[in-house]
């Protein structure tokens, strides 16, 4: 098969990526084989090429919001056939047996695996995965509408609930790429009033498309004190202008799993009167089937542009240096 591997992290523009032709792997006890149709390019996979985020083993191949079908399934696998319809997602299998994993945080369990960074992921033509670590995927999705909802819709989600804005409230979302304009799309349809402060001219107009309440720049001010804020950008320095923009109360929930140094907080001015910072770390099952639970409901559909899985590495780069809004999907025909 073909696939994409992290060879040397490097600037995108020097062309971590490499191309190989590797022999497809056979499905383990309780493990499916999937024929990827398309994979979603997330900021992680960009990350993880750069190495802001640490690659946990030589030529592992990147991508972790995979659509295909079964192709194989190993013994055990109960729950799915050949030829069902699968989401691939970013949380790839955890121990089950850890104190996070007993009290229903399996996102903090303590030797988690993770797809696209500890197992082989979706820049590939086929993989592997654990079958109770997939999802089935609301009918009413194209591939390609379905793959971003499996790490940018399923991340935002938490990160929105994270961010205990309730409805009626007002959220501050800092960066739109493709996580916050899913989450954007779930805060209105719960009724938020959402004020979106970000970068560029496409990302501003994909913004006031979705109806938000208002538009701003990524250093900007909301027209109100907000409930909740969740910083999508990997930009530490706006961490301090989110703290200053919040409600009594309030709480910013940092959506990546990369950031760059937040400078210097000043007690009284970013910290006062419970406000809090809160980290979201991947998802849980049950935050995925939730979620794609109210994608369905609610008809959230994500802005997508289309790559053939040979131009991977471009696709990487446009999202580096910001030429589309919405979310990058590759695809193997």
């Amino acid at each position: 098969m073909n696939a994409w591997i992290v060879d040397v992290c490097r600037p995108i523009d020097e062309q971590p990526l490499q191309r190989v032709q590797r022999e497809a792997v056979k499905p383990g006890p309780g493990e499916i084989a999937v024929n990827i149709s398309c994979c979603g390019v997330c900021r992680t996979d960009l990350h993880l090429a750069e190495g802001d985020l640490n690659p946990r083993r030589h030529g592992v191949v990147p991508g972790h919001e995979i659509v295909g079908t079964v192709a194989n399934i190993g013994a055990g696998v109960s729950n799915l056939s050949v030829g069902d319809r699968v989401g691939v997602p970013w949380l790839g299998h955890v121990d089950g047996s850890c104190e996070y994993c007993r009290s229903g945080r399996e996102n903090l369990c303590r030797a988690p695996v993770f797809t696209g960074w500890d197992r082989d992921g979706g820049y590939a033509d086929s993989c592997v995965a654990a079958a109770a670590f997939t999802y089935r995927l609301p009918a009413s999705l194209t591939d390609e509408q379905a793959a971003p909802l499996l790490c940018a819709g399923v991340i935002g989600y938490r990160a929105l609930m994270a961010s205990t804005v309730q409805p009626g409230d007002a959220l501050a979302i800092y960066g739109f790429g493709g996580s916050a304009h899913l989450t954007t799309q779930v805060a209105l349809h719960l009724g938020m009033r959402v004020h979106v402060l970000t970068r560029g001219a496409e990302n501003r107009r994909l913004a006031k498309q979705l109806g938000v309440d208002s538009v701003g720049p990524a250093d900007g001010r909301p027209p109100e004190p907000v409930q909740g804020s969740i910083l999508f950008a990997p930009v530490g320095n706006l961490v301090p202008a989110a703290l200053t923009h919040l409600d009594a109360g309030g709480t910013l929930a940092i959506a990546g799993i990369h950031l760059s140094d937040i400078p210097t907080l000043n007690y009284a001015a970013h910290l006062f009167r419970e406000r809090s910072i809160r980290s979201v770390t991947a998802n849980t099952r049950q935050d995925g089937e939730r979620f794609l639970a109210l994608a369905d409901r609610f008809h959230i559909v994500p802005t997508t542009i289309g790559y053939p899985m040979a131009q991977a590495p471009h696709a990487l780069a446009d999202l580096a240096h910001g030429r589309f809004s919405g979310a990058a999907v590759l695809h193997n025909h």
